[in-house]
């Protein structure tokens, strides 16, 4: 069962490292059952704490046969009793009852229960997949705006993947922000708008007019950045993603994105920045990126400087201003 699509069974398992694909899956099947029978009675428990007999004495008809929904969470923790108890219970299911059961995948514990679950005809399994690559983030992006039937422009999903380039929960308010705007369709422009002044921007933001040769404009993005708060070490992060999607294009430049683990946009615009560069040029702005990254964190009394000579040196294509023949 895909996450957004999560639906009520006897017994849902949801696995997977993606807490918040894993959140939003419980909570939409906690919102199904409340709209289906505001009297749902819910019941929340560890499974590192779970004691004999609690899934049983819980799930036993009661007197006014309200429907019940249980969570049992930290299934890679449970104890003996649960796998014991969980078993029991799906060869045994009560009527008008939801037991969602919660693993992460960090462990081995409760192989068992899981296998039987996964083997039990009353049960259904939400997979939570932990998001890994761009083209990950760029499918799940593409995901949120298809399941409320809008639209974004490719631009703007590049924008704001460069706005929250780690953290899943956030990119999902932020589509959801994104889609309160009026507009048809998403656009970068409204992207910009909303989450223009986000560290990992303005990161992306000097790296892309570094590369594009606009030296004054990438300098003036880096100094408004670092006034603003930004730290050193991201900036250098955005800048070292760059020169490395270049120099994996620079061996074999028919690689395809997928072979190249980027995602098609990235391997557009990695060709594209690529225009005149050189070996010697590449190799000395890979240089100057690893000492700019050794000097934000720690190896250099001023990482201001080696990030402002970094700067200097990609917009120059690899050459020293002022050394050019």
């Amino acid at each position: 069962m895909e996450w957004r699509k999560a639906s009520p069974a006897p017994v849902l398992f949801v696995s997977g490292p993606e807490e918040y694909f894993a959140g939003r899956a419980i909570r939409s099947v906690r919102e199904l059952l409340r709209k289906q029978d505001s009297s749902l009675e819910i019941h929340e428990i560890e499974a590192a704490d779970y004691s004999a007999g609690t899934l049983t004495n819980i799930t036993s008809p009661s007197l006014f046969a309200e429907p019940r929904l249980v969570i049992i969470r930290g299934l890679e923790k449970c104890s003996d009793d649960l796998i014991s108890d969980g078993i029991e219970y799906l060869s045994n299911p009560t009527d008008d009852t939801t037991v969602i059961l919660r693993h992460n995948g960090s462990s081995v514990r409760g192989k068992k229960l899981v296998e039987a679950i996964r083997e039990s005809e009353i049960a259904a399994e939400v997979v939570c997949a932990d998001i890994k690559k761009d083209s990950d983030r760029q499918a799940f992006v593409l995901g949120e705006f298809a399941h409320e039937g809008r639209k974004i422009a490719p631009a703007a999903v590049r924008a704001l993947l460069d706005a929250f380039a780690d953290d899943t929960a956030e990119l999902a308010a932020a589509c959801n922000q994104l889609m309160l705007d009026s507009a048809e369709s998403i656009t970068e422009e409204i992207v910009d708008r909303y989450y223009g002044g986000r560290v990992e921007t303005n990161a992306f933001k000097v790296a892309d007019a570094a590369l594009a040769g606009r030296s004054g404009e990438a300098m003036a993005l880096l100094r408004h950045a670092l006034a603003t708060g930004a730290d050193p070490v991201p900036l250098v992060a955005a800048i070292s993603m760059k020169i490395r999607q270049m120099a994996k294009i620079y061996v074999n430049r028919s690689a395809s994105a997928t072979t190249l683990g980027m995602a098609p946009w990235q391997l557009d615009r990695a060709r594209k920045d690529l225009t005149g560069w050189t070996d010697d040029g590449l190799a000395a702005a890979i240089q100057a990126t690893a000492s700019a990254d050794a000097a934000a964190k720690g190896a250099e009394r001023d990482p201001i400087y080696s990030l402002e000579k970094l700067v200097n040196l990609i917009s120059n294509k690899g050459i020293v201003a002022g050394n050019r023949r």
